[in-house]
């Protein structure tokens, strides 16, 4: 009477662990630091949304034949102007979200102001210039 055995020895038990071990030594760095490439991510989203905003503003005021220094409405919020564009102050109004940011003047903190150096600055436009927009991200 033969016993017939199944199953895997622990010789290949050992080497199956060590083959999913040099995998997973691989495949950690390409996922670490994902927390902060979501935060630069988001910064750079509400650059977008700071040119765009006042892109808007600033076509809206053309279509609407206003002077450069009049107040547009968007959404029924009135936004403050400046040669044009939307002024330090009158961002904040022409950006239909800004959460997970919190805005002192033209500067936009990510996560309240928590990651120092993370965040998207907004200068309002000087003699009808395109305004500035700038994003710090080593604190990311």
């Amino acid at each position: 009477m033969s016993k017939q055995q199944s199953g895997f020895t622990l010789i290949e038990l050992v080497i199956v662990i060590v083959i999913l071990g040099l995998l997973a030594a691989t495949a950690l760095p390409r996922f670490s630091n994902l927390t902060a490439d979501a935060r630069i991510a988001t910064v750079n989203g509400m650059r977008g949304a700071l040119q765009s905003a006042a892109t808007i503003a600033h076509a809206t005021q053309l279509a609407q034949g206003l002077a450069s220094n009049s107040n547009v409405t968007l959404e029924t919020t009135s936004v403050a102007m400046s040669d044009g564009y939307p002024t330090t102050a009158g961002i904040v109004n022409a950006l239909a979200d800004y959460s997970g940011f919190t805005p002192t003047g033209g500067r936009f903190d990510k996560d309240g102001g928590t990651s120092p150096n993370c965040a998207a600055t907004y200068a309002a436009s000087v003699g009808g210039a395109f305004p500035s927009v700038t994003i710090a991200t080593s604190g990311c």
